[in-house]
């Protein structure tokens, strides 16, 4: 940014103006808390001063490599030591850090490449063929594959590549750091879903992350010390950023390969998890855990949650097991969450468990690093904070993303109106909570009618043997579509079209009942999130 002068005469320098950037977190935290216990991972535990030394040892072997400031270097990893030192490493020689989702296929891994120009890439080797296939289909030029294999947990490099261990073994324990002359320089690159088309390559800046990483602390109510539990993949939002927030406040980041009910439940009784975050589907994960994959803790564990709103019936069940529930929301272009319903222990610690759940499913308000996330309509203006009437959330803040990589129109369609659109349909309340409706795509307009796939999930979700369920429209000759529940029974229970279809009547109105039941195991993302679209191309054909 160089020497600016301001009307005052006084002026921004080295001392008084540092761009703001994740990095430094982790600088701090190599000498305010070296014996500090900061990754975790069976017998992998390494403190903050070694943290520091393997993350300097990689930007030191990429930049051996050939690696230069701005260029891509790409992950198909798990959430393993590797993963979260590559986060602090990959940008501290001034490259950008592209986390690939592990199961996606070839096909989109190889334009992922390709589009984003990846130099390099580190491959666990369980997902070493993946990164062979997507590299065989690339157009462009292929990266570096850097093998990266625990001596541990059962998967060994394929002596193919350069190894990982050895990369740092031979860099220089010296190096520095080459830290953001800007903030507003690139620090990741993270693709969408991609339901529908290509995915589109979100590109954040070091502020957004930094700021990520202010905001959170003070959303999660946290204080120094904390033992977080990565079961966000990294390789999502950059696990909603908490992987740079650790060293802040000296963490310990308890990392997780297979997240299961039994691992989450082992992490907490042995190492002391106080802290995660993860989608609904953790969360029924964790309440219909089998008794033998369950153990005892005696502290409360904080858990953010987003990606789609939670049942209240399972937010009622997780919290007598221990947990508090905190909902969030927020999209890869915002870097994860940036809204939270916070509390409001004045109005509502009276409330029953209906109550209380009912109000924690809401996506609230604006976290204290976003400057305003409201509702409106198709003309930007603000909808009655009514808790009826439906608008598009949109954001404005500086965790929003800079843009998608090589594509001005997508990017400002996204930003018009001087807002982030999310595409994310909502009501407001009076007391200004956002609360989700639905997505644009997933409201079902039946005669006219516009039904709310959440609410009748919800609805779906008290049913005593259902584990799972996603309402989608089916096409209807009279209504021009009805809503057909798919529905994921609990182990060992058992229902019948009838009697769902029955027990949602109760609750709902006659035209938000499902008309038709299937009993399936539900599609899932990687991160949970149930893929709506592969369900809608089944009722399709009902």
């Amino acid at each position: 940014m160089g020497w600016m002068v301001d009307e005052t005469g006084l002026e921004k320098c080295a001392a008084n103006f540092v761009p703001l950037t994740p990095l430094s977190h982790l600088r701090r935290a190599r000498d305010v808390f070296p014996d500090k216990m900061a990754v975790i991972y069976g017998k992998h535990r390494k403190t903050y001063a070694e943290y520091y030394d393997r993350c300097t040892r990689l930007a030191s072997g990429l930049t051996k490599l050939g690696i230069q400031p701005g260029d891509v270097v790409a992950t198909l990893l798990p959430n393993l030591p590797a993963h979260a030192e590559a986060h602090f490493g990959v940008p501290a020689c001034g490259a950008v850090l592209n986390t690939i989702n592990i199961r996606l296929e070839p096909e989109t891994v190889s334009y992922i490449f390709d589009h984003g120009g990846a130099k390099a890439v580190l491959v666990d080797p369980q997902f070493l063929e993946l990164a062979e296939a997507a590299i065989a289909g690339m157009e462009g030029d292929t990266p570096i594959i850097i093998e990266v294999a625990d001596d541990f947990d059962g998967w060994h490099a394929s002596g193919k590549y350069q190894e990982y261990e050895a990369l740092l073994a031979a860099a220089d324990p010296d190096f520095d750091w080459i830290m953001p002359k800007d903030e507003w320089e690139s620090l990741a690159l993270n693709y969408t879903s991609g339901t529908t088309g290509r995915p589109k390559g979100v590109v954040y800046h070091h502020r957004g992350a930094y700021l990520m990483t202010m905001g959170t602390v003070v959303s999660w109510r946290m204080v120094l010390h904390p033992v977080y539990m990565a079961i966000v993949p990294l390789f999502h939002c950059n696990n909603w950023n908490h992987t740079w927030m650790m060293p802040m406040i000296g963490g310990t980041l308890v990392c997780c390969r297979d997240v299961t009910a039994q691992n989450i439940y082992n992490a907490i009784h042995y190492d002391g998890v106080t802290h995660f975050g993860g989608a609904p589907i953790v969360l029924n994960m964790i309440v219909n855990a089998l008794e033998e994959e369950r153990r005892t803790f005696n502290h409360t564990v904080e858990v953010f949650t987003a990606g789609a709103p939670p049942a209240p019936a399972t937010l009622a069940k997780i919290e007598d097991l221990g947990f508090n529930v905190t909902q969030v929301y927020g999209l890869t272009e915002t870097y994860g969450h940036v809204t939270e319903c916070y509390w409001n222990t004045d109005a509502w610690d009276g409330l029953d468990k209906p109550g209380t759940a009912a109000i924690k499913a809401r996506q609230g308000v604006a976290m204290p690093m976003m400057d305003h996330i409201t509702v409106v309509d198709e003309t930007m203006t603000q909808i009655p904070m009514d808790g009826k009437t439906q608008g598009e959330i949109v954001i404005r803040g500086n965790s929003v993303m800079k843009g998608y990589l090589k594509n001005p129109e997508a990017t400002a369609e996204a930003f018009q109106g001087g807002y982030f659109h999310s595409g994310d349909i909502a009501v407001q309340h009076g007391d200004t909570y956002v609360q989700i409706a639905d997505r644009a795509k997933d409201i079902i307009i039946s005669g006219g009618e516009n039904i709310s796939s959440v609410e009748v999930e919800g609805a779906l979700m008290e049913h005593p043997a259902v584990s799972l369920a996603a309402v989608v429209a089916k096409p209807d000759d009279k209504w021009g579509e009805v809503p057909c529940a798919f529905v994921e029974l609990l182990s060992g229970k058992s229902a019948e079209e009838a009697e769902i279809i029955a027990f949602a009547r109760e609750k709902l109105a006659g035209f938000k009942t499902p008309k038709k039941v299937v009993f399936q195991e539900l599609p899932k993302t990687s991160t949970g999130k149930i893929q709506k679209f592969q369900l809608r191309k089944v009722a399709a054909d009902l």
